[in-house]
């Protein structure tokens, strides 16, 4: 189930607001530019499919984002708790960096903890399958997959090398919930 909790950045400890309604969390989310949808497979997608039917059964609403956004790359990241690099993936998106582009990711499957520093607050947003999530540009955050990872998404970019980041140097990460304990 999605879940949003929101922090004080100083008090990782005691949210100030935890929910797991869809609309709540799509309405506190938009209110910081923040982009989070529901998206339903035109076809079933089954596990370890090829990307490209994973991407077909999706074509309709990552053709809207394309146009609208002007997103020019999409593929498709899968990763599970047999990989052997998973630990040193893990480790790469756990410190807070930002993009000089929007961060999109649709969960297929599985899920993974969106972590937001916005401001004076933190926004811990667990994504599962059919979440959409937009982090706007320039936006500092962390993402955790778990010590036993389990997703497949789709990824959305506008520059064709994907995602690349550009670390803070903040221990921020360090202080908040892993997935684990989300």
């Amino acid at each position: 189930m999605s879940r949003l909790r929101i922090f004080a950045e100083d008090r990782p400890d005691q949210p100030l607001l935890d929910s797991d309604d869809h609309a709540q969390i799509a309405q506190a989310l938009g209110a910081v530019g923040v982009r989070f949808e529901r998206w339903e497979a035109a076809a079933d997608i089954a596990p370890g499919a090829a990307p490209d039917a994973v991407i077909a059964a999706y074509r309709g609403d990552i053709d809207r984002l394309m146009g609208s956004e002007g997103y020019q790359a999409v593929d498709v990241i899968s990763l599970n708790a047999d990989h052997p690099d998973k630990a040193a993936l893990r480790q790469k998106f756990l410190n807070e960096h930002t993009h000089s582009e929007d961060e999109v990711r649709f969960f297929v499957a599985g899920r993974g903890l969106f972590t937001l520093h916005l401001d004076d607050k933190v926004y811990e947003v667990l994504c599962v399958q059919g979440d959409l999530i937009g982090v706007p540009d320039n936006t500092r955050h962390w993402f955790d997959m778990s010590e036993q990872p389990y997703f497949v998404a789709i990824r959305l970019f506008t520059n064709k090398e994907g995602w690349v980041a550009n670390f803070t140097g903040s221990d921020i990460a360090g202080r908040f919930p892993r997935l684990e304990a989300a």
